[in-house]
């Protein structure tokens, strides 16, 4: 049955449609004859307690030239919209936290928000890895400069990175020879001011970082493992990675086993977690990718598993 979709984004003018995951939600929504309506952050305002939206009709194609046409705005409630996709990209800065308060007033009046806006201000995407100690690697999450120097003498080889970045932005592998490694931890800890992550190196990174995604606690049962190029430790395609199409191992369904009843519980419809070798690695929340590269490779339709989940959601 078709519903009324809102899409919360970053400009789609500049959005690559041959990888963009939100663009293959929007497709099947409309192929579902959905009205789809398109908002940026700077559309929505609380008055008096209600979030209203300057939204305008969108229509999507699947044209690498001409992918989308925008229709005249319109200003109304946001829950006058049975969905809205929550799809901004990091960073995770205070303007996303502001947007989700918005986005909470809208599910209170009846919208589905997806992700919950509580829960994407909950789950940090390195941070809450924490609730599952038991399938990840030794971490430690600081800013206190002897803790992680203590850390990367007890493990030897460690991958750090900072809590709020994405696509491998700063993300270093620090040995405890490593004569950098005082600049590292002052680079990344702003010098103690701020918190950053530290995680044994798991030497399986060679076979790649997989992608698994998670719709409503349950495992595509594909991944995309993100394999770094030659020389490099990070498997993410922003920073070059090659992206290759793996069954999911008994591990990976373990681990999703352990991750998914607490995403479900807490409203995280749509997931994409990060396992090397054995270990869960990160969760990501916001808005997780690799939709349209797992449906080429092999002949999937992931977006409709997640609209007709949806679906049921409304129905409920």
């Amino acid at each position: 049955m078709p519903f009324s979709l809102g899409v919360v984004m970053d400009p789609i003018g500049s959005i690559k449609v041959h990888k963009d995951s939100t663009f293959a939600m929007l497709l099947e929504a409309q192929r579902r004859r959905c009205p789809l309506w398109y908002l940026e952050q700077g559309d929505l305002s609380l008055r008096d307690g209600r979030c209203v939206a300057r939204m305008r009709p969108l229509r999507v194609r699947d044209d690498a030239a001409d992918w989308f046409t925008l229709g005249e705005a319109r200003t109304a409630p946001l829950e006058t919209l049975d969905v809205v996709l929550m799809r901004k990209d990091p960073p995770f800065d205070m303007e996303y936290v502001y947007t989700t308060y918005l986005l909470e007033q809208a599910e209170s009046r009846g919208s589905l928000v997806v992700n919950r806006p509580a829960a994407l201000r909950d789950a940090n995407e390195k941070v809450y890895t924490a609730w599952f100690p038991e399938v990840c690697p030794p971490t430690l999450v600081s800013r206190n400069h002897i803790d992680i120097s203590e850390f990367v003498d007890a493990q030897g080889d460690v991958i750090m990175k900072p809590l709020d970045g994405m696509g491998g932005a700063s993300i270093f592998r620090v040995r405890d020879d490593d004569p950098n490694r005082n600049v590292i931890i002052e680079t990344l800890t702003h010098h103690q001011r701020t918190f950053a992550m530290a995680q044994r190196y798991i030497p399986e990174i060679r076979d790649g970082d997989k992608r698994i995604l998670v719709i409503d606690g349950e495992a595509i049962p594909y991944a995309l493992a993100r394999v770094p190029s030659e020389g490099e430790h990070r498997g993410n395609l922003a920073a070059g990675g090659r992206g290759v199409g793996v069954a999911l191992s008994d591990k990976d369904r373990e681990i999703v086993e352990t991750v998914g009843p607490r995403l479900r519980e807490q409203g995280i419809l749509f997931a994409g977690i990060d396992v090397i070798g054995d270990f869960l690695t990160e969760v990501n929340v916001t808005s997780p990718t690799c939709i349209r590269e797992l449906d080429q490779i092999y002949g999937l339709n992931i977006s409709a598993v997640l609209m007709d989940r949806i679906e049921q959601k409304l129905a409920v």
